[in-house]
């Protein structure tokens, strides 16, 4: 029998037992302690989470406010109105947006008002300066209306968005640009959010070269934790780079303690295989009972690993660049999500239509690298045309992962499949 993946070999040296996808994710989530929460100004709060619900203090808006330009007035005076019989009020006040009202409209007044503005007690409607007429007479101003007026016309009445006790937003709220809006307008200056974790990144294996390194026989550049290094970014962490290592099991072992010492969570990418250089497995295998699982059932990446180590994280991802991709969304996302506080810590799941065939046949659930498109109003998913463990430029066109199930056979295009969205935007082909 012929193996093409390293991470196919036989698992007698770790004694591996493949766990669920699901069964390995609760396991991780466990260990995923919420952060303290922290103060942050306003315009610092983008792209945080919330760290506990936003009441409304007061109603919004917290008055009656006018939709245009135009005239504040009762709209009962204007019944009579018609094309052969104009109504004249008079123009008792002129509210510009910020002001308060002077007087109250009584029955045959009005008052100029500006979009925005409060509208006086005692009207109830506010009428186009478009479709008005105005005259002076002995030093008075009066507006003519020659149409009825529908009471509460132009009128956004107090309260209509939010009253005094409303849920704005849940704790857990990713805050984006709405929130922030939102915030602002209930005065909330500082905002509550969970502190971001610091995510330690190394990377092993002594065949890895700097990215600033010319490329030398038998070596490569190490893509693996520039690319981690952005996930955990886009995933609100701190990611604290910690370099790459040579196959050495007491460096290795130096560094994840020290990691562990001085961050919430240890990543590391390479040296979870079955291979002789493969030194986390060794590490991990160290405090068995502190493994959380060393195999899941799951292509690319079967060989993600987990252990805890004082009451933090240690995850191993595959050295393999799409494996390393894969593990990270399926584990670290939603474990440096649920630090800060996420509501909605997994990526979400999408039915798309299968773009194209996809033949390959697992004993595993694949995770399969695909773009989106959107045809039609219908979101297709396209996979990548090489999806091997080992490649890594497919990455970068790829937007969701495509889940097949061990038991297909192989898709036809135009089958429903799901899919893992990832962060980023589609578009109409």
């Amino acid at each position: 029998m012929t193996l093409n993946h390293q991470e196919d070999k036989p698992d007698l040296k770790f004694h591996r037992k493949a766990l669920q996808v699901g069964e390995a994710q609760s396991r991780v989530m466990e260990y995923a302690q919420l952060l303290a929460a922290e103060e942050v100004p306003l315009n610092q709060s983008c792209g945080r989470y919330l760290a506990d619900e936003l009441i409304t203090p007061h109603p919004f808006p917290a008055f009656n406010r006018s939709g245009m330009d135009g005239y504040a007035l009762i709209a009962e005076d204007t019944k009579d109105c018609g094309s052969d019989n104009i109504v004249w009020l008079k123009v008792v006040d002129e509210i510009p947006c910020g002001a308060v009202p002077s007087v109250d409209i009584t029955p045959g007044t009005a008052a100029r008002i500006m979009t925005g503005a409060q509208v006086p007690e005692g009207a109830d409607t506010v009428v186009m300066f478009e479709v008005t007429e105005s005259l002076e007479k002995d030093g008075v101003t009066y507006v003519g209306i020659r149409k009825p007026q529908a009471a509460g016309r132009n009128v956004t009445p107090i309260g209509q968005e939010l009253r005094t006790g409303d849920l704005v937003l849940p704790a857990g709220k990713l805050i984006g640009a709405g929130d922030i809006a939102a915030l602002a307008a209930m005065g909330v200056h500082t905002v509550k959010v969970h502190r971001r974790p610091k995510i330690g990144i190394f990377a092993t294996g002594s065949e890895l070269l700097e990215v600033d390194e010319p490329l030398q026989p038998g070596k490569i550049r190490n893509s693996n934790s520039p690319m981690l290094e952005a996930l955990v970014r886009e995933a609100g962490g701190d990611p604290v780079m910690l370099g790459a290592i040579a196959d050495d099991l007491e460096l290795a072992r130096s560094r994840v303690h020290m990691a562990l010492d001085s961050c919430d969570m240890v990543i590391t990418t390479g040296g979870v295989s079955v291979g002789d250089y493969d030194i986390m497995g060794d590490l991990v295998r160290e405090k068995s009972g502190d493994m959380l699982f060393n195999k899941v059932t799951m292509r690319p990446g079967s060989v993600t690993t987990a252990a805890v180590r004082g009451g933090k994280l240690l995850l191993a991802l595959s050295g393999n660049p799409g494996a390393c991709f894969v593990g990270f969304q399926l584990f670290a996302r939603p474990v440096i999500a649920r630090m800060q506080g996420a509501a909605h810590p997994f990526l979400p799941e999408w039915t798309a239509v299968l773009g194209t065939d996809y033949s390959k046949v697992n004993n595993y659930t694949r995770y399969v690298r695909a773009r989106l498109e959107i045809r039609d109003g219908v979101v297709h998913a396209y996979p990548a045309a090489i999806d091997e463990s080992s490649v890594m430029v497919t990455i970068k066109d790829s937007d969701c992962l495509i889940i097949v199930p061990p038991e297909e056979r192989g898709m036809s295009a135009g089958a429903k499949v799901t899919v893992l969205k990832l962060p980023g935007e589609i578009y109409e082909a």
